[in-house]
């Protein structure tokens, strides 16, 4: 079972308060930085990883991590508990100075996203796995769709023409699995490559949020593969999830690979 206490801290507890002060040094780095644009990015990278790193070792010493700017430990395939964290998700919109970047800390159980926070620290803004499900009003006569500031997918486009979406542009996979979780969005599909830190957090609160997410086939999310490469992702509104399912199938019917 997930969300075990050690030292009274539960894994969802430690998984809130590790993202919530990496949020804080990052916004400390980018206001106090020399730096700027991909510099500032490596330096907030760097810093917020040891952060998360040393956190975790002091707190869950047994468990294993797999980080995006850690050197992979492949022995993690072999088990049970490992957390999956991107210390700084949209590393472009942090050194352009936007609010659209977060910090996501996510522990798999068996393959399956279990405890997991994301943090928005420029919005000052944290959502983890036991927040209370959202009561979430009808969807739009115009879903609305989040997608990429500058390179919206073929298959994004497609599914939003044919369900009558409004696209929403947005940064970091975290901002915007985050906008459907607080009902900004309704819907975030993404066919063009991530890793299992990219979605690890927010697909766990989504889908503790009520909401719908997998692989753009349909099938379950699956984590601490031997390869973290995740190519694609949907998180949406349950009721959503029928209709995006069926076009993106129609869609790669109809397009060659």
């Amino acid at each position: 079972m997930g969300n075990v206490a050690v030292n009274g801290v539960t894994d969802v507890e430690l998984a809130r308060q590790i993202a919530v002060d990496a949020g804080v040094l990052l916004c400390d780095v980018r206001a106090t930085a020399e730096h700027s644009g991909k510099a500032l990015g490596d330096q907030g990278d760097a810093q917020a990883n040891r952060l998360i790193i040393d956190r975790l070792r002091e707190a869950r010493p047994d468990d294993f991590v797999l980080s995006e700017e850690s050197t992979d430990d492949r022995t993690r395939c072999s088990a049970q508990r490992v957390w999956i964290v991107d210390p700084l998700d949209g590393t472009r919109e942090y050194a352009e100075g936007r609010d659209d970047w977060a910090v996501h800390i996510a522990l798999s159980i068996d393959g399956r996203p279990d405890a997991a926070a994301v943090s928005l620290p420029a919005t000052a803004r944290v959502l983890t796995t036991d927040d209370a499900p959202p009561a979430y009003g009808p969807i739009p006569a115009a879903p609305r769709m989040v997608v990429s500031r500058s390179r919206p997918h073929a298959v994004t486009l497609h599914v939003a023409t044919a369900i009558g979406a409004e696209l929403l542009p947005m940064g970091s996979a975290g901002a915007k699995a985050m906008a459907v979780v607080d009902g900004i969005a309704d819907a975030y599909l993404h066919d063009g490559g991530q890793y299992e830190w990219d979605n690890c957090a927010p697909a766990a609160v989504a889908m503790a949020a009520g909401l719908h997410a997998s692989r753009i086939d349909g099938s379950p999310l699956v984590y601490n593969c031997e390869n973290p490469f995740l190519p694609d992702l949907l998180i949406c509104r349950r009721e959503l999830a029928g209709p995006i399912l069926a076009e993106i199938r129609a869609y790669k019917a109809s397009t060659p690979d």
